[in-house]
């Protein structure tokens, strides 16, 4: 008789104003992430300081957390932890180390494959790439562009049996640092895209050599949460509303709404429902605030000052949508 897979609830994930040695030592806590230069940082391999300023003083931190005893450590640059049947890992390299963007997501790439490969938690469902300049360069040139080559050459099969949700975002840090985190789990996700969209991997070749593989959005496995890729006003695979703010938030907010009924989850979204902002002009970080108040009530929203993948894109949100 087989055994049942086991029961796997999703982490907590919560923006709290604390501080990261209190954190730290909460029961559970998989990861603690901090944002901007100014940011507490961390020895401990569950501390990561982002490479994105935040809008809002002081910035709280992102506190993901298990319901069971966290193991942590690292392996060079990897840095990770695991508990509960779920697992965190996060790199911070320097391109001048590697040979540039290109050769630096291929190596990165690579090293988690190999060591996700090695683990009972093998199934990536979420992962956040952030890197500098990331709209740098002209056509199959562009920074992000040279990004999805390196990543799809150091992953090779990694993700045979699908992409996990995604997000990709430049920072304005310094520009030869890229950071990659994820979150994996011994159980499988549901793959979740958007009808009004495209999938990533069938964008046409004005896209880049190399399509940006992700999925739209991931249920985790007990469906209990919906883990959201960056989603920014794209329609088809063309970018919508060209230098209109108000009317790109329009579109986005209708992009994460089809996610949801594509997902049958209820629509909308409630104070245990985390985002996040993308804003590339801090000028409009107020106006994306009051939108986001009056349209999404009480839902904690993290802005960050962050370049969505193409250039004409003002804005782009992710998070996690809980059932």
């Amino acid at each position: 008789m087989l055994n049942a897979p086991a029961f796997r609830p999703a982490p907590r994930v919560s923006y709290r104003h604390v501080d990261a040695d209190v954190a730290l030592s909460e029961a559970g806590t998989l990861a603690v992430f901090s944002f901007g230069a100014g940011a507490e940082s961390s020895d401990d391999p569950r501390c990561l300081r982002v490479d994105l300023e935040c809008f809002d003083a002081p910035a709280p931190l992102e506190i993901w957390q298990v319901d069971a005893a966290v193991d942590h450590g690292s392996e060079g640059a990897l840095h990770w932890s695991a508990g509960a049947g779920w697992l965190f890992a996060a790199l911070t390299l320097d391109e001048r180390e590697h040979g540039g963007i290109r050769d630096t997501a291929a190596w990165a790439y690579r090293q988690l494959r190999d060591f996700i490969g090695r683990r009972n938690e093998r199934h990536v469902l979420r992962i956040w790439n952030y890197l500098g300049a990331i709209n740098r360069g002209e056509d199959d040139a562009e920074r992000y562009k040279q990004f999805c080559d390196g990543r799809a050459a150091g992953a090779g099969d990694f993700f045979a049996d699908g992409f996990p949700a995604a997000t990709a975002i430049g920072h304005h840090a310094a520009e030869h640092r890229l950071q990659i985190y994820l979150l994996a789990c011994d159980q499988p996700g549901q793959r979740v895209e958007n009808p009004r969209q495209v999938s990533s991997w069938h964008y046409p070749r004005q896209y880049g050599r190399t399509s940006p593989g992700f999925a739209r959005a991931m249920a985790l496995p007990e469906r209990d949460v919906l883990a959201i890729s960056g989603t920014a006003a794209v329609v088809g695979h063309a970018s919508a509303h060209r230098d209109d703010l108000d009317a790109q938030l329009e579109e986005t907010l209708t992009n994460l709404e089809a996610l949801l009924r594509h997902a049958d989850m209820a629509a909308g979204f409630d104070t245990h429902s985390p985002l996040k902002a993308y804003v590339r002009h801090p000028a409009d970080a107020p106006r994306v605030r009051e939108f986001l108040r009056q349209r999404l009530p009480g839902v904690p929203v993290l802005q960050l000052h962050g370049d969505v993948c193409r250039s004409e894109l003002l804005i782009e949100l992710d998070g996690w949508r809980y059932a």
